[in-house]
């Protein structure tokens, strides 16, 4: 098994690498595509992660988090192909991905703005307008 990287992204400007150690894989049947319980094998894979006892996280990532996952496992699970690798390698990228949307810091909160003055004129014009619109669909009189 091979250390899993995580892209560079927001809160994330290096990347991230977690050991090997770090990540536990387990195999079981899948009841995936195939036939007929005729050669099967052991294709499905779990990944777990424990963010609790990771030695690459910072304090403030560790607490980013724990806030998502307060148990501090991370289990992935992927069956959707037949070869074991393949399945492997999805779940690796799920977990990679699922960790550099967590690590990521929450987008700064929205500042209120008033609508200019232009906008609103622009509403009640437009507004006008479809009255006016809405006006000529009465019935026709002599």
């Amino acid at each position: 098994m091979r250390d899993l990287h995580v892209p560079a992204g927001p809160g994330l400007p290096e990347g991230l690498v977690v050991p090997a150690v770090e990540l536990v894989e387990r195999f079981s049947r899948s009841p995936g595509p195939g036939g007929q319980s005729v050669n099967t094998t052991d294709s499905r894979v779990e990944l777990e992660y424990d963010v609790r006892a990771s030695t690459v996280l910072t304090a403030g990532q560790r607490a980013r988090a724990l806030r998502r996952w307060p148990s501090g496992r991370v289990s992935i699970a992927a069956s959707e192909h037949r070869s074991q690798h393949r399945n492997r390698v999805a779940a690796r990228e799920r977990l990679a991905e699922l960790l550099r949307e967590t690590l990521a810091p929450p987008p700064p909160p929205r500042r209120a703005t008033k609508p200019t003055r232009g906008s609103k004129e622009r509403r009640l014009k437009a507004k006008k307008e479809r009255g006016r619109t809405k006006a000529l669909r009465g019935r026709v009189s002599d």
